[in-house]
């Protein structure tokens, strides 16, 4: 009995490592941006599904394979995170910040419902680009699925680390996020590393969106929503700003998830998100990852 339940809390601590690194990329997207700008970019998630879709007509109906498709989807996202930037926010960056998030709201309904217009809101079955290969060592299941989507999860996040903390570009966004208009007076542009975040940001919530989609074998216009509130809850929970709290939030998150779909109840799974949301919030508001700061009057 004690070894079944050993088992059990280890293939779900696996599922929930696979989802959670999911979870990761797109909370990346989110820690970023608001690192650079203090912005929640509550449109994040529906690029994430946007590039759902570029990867699905890409293997549908282009017929490329899996690497090329995840490829085309990044840099469709990436680009239309640019434009969501210089169309919808650059023109509100120097308003309330309430401009802004009400802005990023209204790209959110108009990203989901543009889908639905041109594409129909009914679900599409997303084509197998990996093998359904099933793996069992010792007793768990492992599919071949969630070991490329835990591979390409990792490695994206070790280039990203590697761009932000060795590249002058990544030199520019730290400067940037620590004080923009010292960084502008040092010859920094501004504006192009604001739209290079967003370009980033928005290309790891595309490849979440395609590794989404073959894990499920499903995407619709809507299916945003709850991987986008849900990475947000996991940057909150690692740290807003912080690009290694996201991950580790992310990861968290995922096996929050779960081992309460395993040992408890599969309902209760999106209720125990958000009440990680509201003890951080209680706990901790400045996330695991985050430090206290103190502002002078």
């Amino acid at each position: 009995m004690g070894d079944n339940l050993f088992l059990q809390f280890v293939q779900q601590l696996i599922n929930g490592i696979s989802l959670g690194s999911i979870y990761a990329l797109i909370a990346l997207g989110y820690t970023m941006v608001y690192g650079i700008m203090k912005l929640i970019n509550f449109a994040h998630g529906d690029v994430y599904m946007v590039g759902a879709y570029v990867g699905f007509f890409a293997a549908t109906t282009a017929n490329l394979p899996f690497f090329p498709s995840i490829i085309l989807a990044m840099l469709a996202t990436g680009l239309g995170g640019v434009i969501i930037e210089r169309l919808a926010y650059k023109p509100l960056r120097h308003h309330p910040k309430i401009a802004i998030l009400t802005t990023a709201i209204g790209v959110s309904l108009f990203l989901e419902y543009t889908t639905m217009l041109l594409l129909t809101p009914q679900p599409r079955t997303f084509p197998p680009l990996l093998p359904n290969a099933i793996y069992h060592i010792g007793g768990l299941i492992i599919s071949f699925q969630q070991i490329v989507i835990l591979a390409v999860s990792v490695i994206l996040m070790i280039l990203l680390t590697y761009v932000v903390n060795h590249t002058k570009m990544g030199k520019a966004m730290r400067a940037v996020s620590y004080d923009p208009d010292a960084a502008q007076l040092m010859g920094i542009n501004v504006d192009k590393t604001i739209s290079f975040t967003f370009f980033v940001g928005s290309s790891l919530a595309g490849a979440a969106g395609v590794l989404v989609g073959i894990y499920y074998n499903s995407i619709e216009p809507l299916m945003g929503i709850m991987p986008g509130m849900k990475a947000f809850i996991a940057a909150v929970l690692g740290g807003i700003g912080i690009i290694p709290g996201a991950m580790a939030g992310g990861l968290i998150l995922g096996v929050v998830e779960a081992l309460i779909s395993g040992f408890i109840s599969s309902t209760f799974r999106d209720a125990a998100a958000f009440a990680i949301l509201i003890i951080i919030l209680l706990i901790k508001p400045t996330g695991l990852f985050g430090k206290n700061e103190h502002e002078k009057v």
